[in-house]
């Protein structure tokens, strides 16, 4: 559970709500369609993922190097960066989130929730302190989203149909929402967790990909209940603030409750996401030098104070993130690809069973996202 929710909010940050409630506005009924797909698509690739590195227990940089010497290496880098940069964003969201709960600036927000972090990872049992916060925020934020939908006024009917049978579906969307649930460090977060926890082996795959699909189908759930709040709000006509659309659904659901409980949902989103986005990063930085390993507190430290200081000093880096989206889109059909190629490498996998329908179907998500990675960057 641990690490199915250290992957669930991973994926569930404040990029996750924007995403989430701009493509509600845009799709109407139909963008529930879009989710489903995205789920069914995310739990064949984040098991297949989960699966093959636990029951080789290596990690994908380890296996990528086997496969092709420093192909690996240039994952591990790409997935560090990504959490770096992403984490600007995380923090951002962090601060306004803080400031919409207790009209502390923003800088300051963003101080306080580095402090915050700072104290569960040099904390003594580090560990189980940050599974405990996950839990706890990762619940949070369902219950939030579920007091959401109590008060949605739509047509149920019309929701079941169209999620299954939609008028219009957007492939982009379907993309977006792939890449945004298991893209980057997000689909290794709760592998490692696993790993780092000893369930390694055939022994434990039951156990593995009940983890892998409990984190998908939690964030999909959630996505999901969102998807139906912001869809009853859109559908009185009311138009959502361009640059906050996610604040002016809660408003319109919660009145003057509703900047508060924004706040406290975008700030859960925001400093989980940090929590993943540290520990995967610096878990893929681990196998360049024994320096990682010994000092892995410290290089998380390192890791939070550059991501500070670069949302304190520049702001928002928009090109930054647009730069780190694109290698973002990369990471999940590279990891995909070597995890798929190392099952052919006997001397690792020699008693690895994994379904030929599956592999088959894990090949064609690959091409997919392949193709939209490379669409991307023109």
């Amino acid at each position: 559970m641990a690490a199915a929710l250290l992957m669930a909010t991973s994926a569930i940050g404040p990029g996750f709500l924007t995403q989430t409630t701009v493509f509600t506005e845009k799709l109407l009924y139909n963008f529930g369609f879009v989710i489903i797909v995205s789920i069914m698509i995310d739990v064949v690739a984040q098991v297949t993922i989960w699966r093959t590195l636990t029951f080789s227990n290596l990690k994908a940089q380890q296996l990528g190097n086997i496969l092709l010497p420093g192909l690996g290496n240039l994952l591990a880098v790409c997935v560090a960066f990504g959490g770096l940069v992403f984490n600007t964003g995380n923090f951002a969201g962090a601060g306004m989130g803080i400031n919409a709960m207790f009209e502390i600036p923003n800088e300051w927000g963003i101080l306080i929730t580095a402090l915050i972090v700072f104290y569960l990872f040099f904390s003594e049992n580090s560990l189980k302190k940050l599974d405990y916060v996950v839990k706890f925020l990762g619940i949070l934020m369902l219950v939030l989203i579920c007091i959401m939908i109590f008060s949605a006024k739509i047509d149920f009917t019309k929701l079941i149909r169209f999620s299954l049978l939609p008028e219009v579906f957007d492939i982009k969307s379907t993309i977006t929402l792939i890449g945004g649930t298991v893209g980057g460090y997000i689909t290794f977060a709760g592998a490692q967790r696993l790993m780092d926890a000893g369930l390694v082996g055939e022994e434990h795959s039951s156990e593995v990909i009940k983890s892998a699909s409990i984190g998908i189908l939690f964030t999909g759930i959630l996505r999901y209940f969102l998807f139906i709040g912001t869809l009853s709000v859109v559908l009185t006509g009311l138009s959502l603030d361009a640059s906050n659309p996610t604040a002016s659904v809660f408003t319109a659901t919660f009145g003057s409750a509703g900047k508060v409980l924004f706040g406290l949902m975008i700030w859960a989103a925001s400093i989980t996401s940090v929590i993943g986005a540290t520990y995967t990063s610096i878990a893929f930085l681990k196998d360049f030098h024994p320096v990682f390993v010994q000092k892995k507190k410290l290089f998380a430290l390192i890791f939070v104070l550059v991501s500070v200081a670069v949302i304190l000093i520049f702001g928002k880096p928009v090109n930054l993130l647009l730069f780190a989206g694109y290698i973002n889109g990369f990471i999940l059909p590279v990891g995909l690809a070597i995890v798929l190629l190392s099952i052919r490498n006997k001397s690792i996998f020699n008693k690895f069973k994994y379904p030929v329908l599956l592999q088959f179907v894990a090949w064609m998500i690959l091409l997919i996202l392949s193709g939209f990675a490379i669409y991307s960057l023109f």
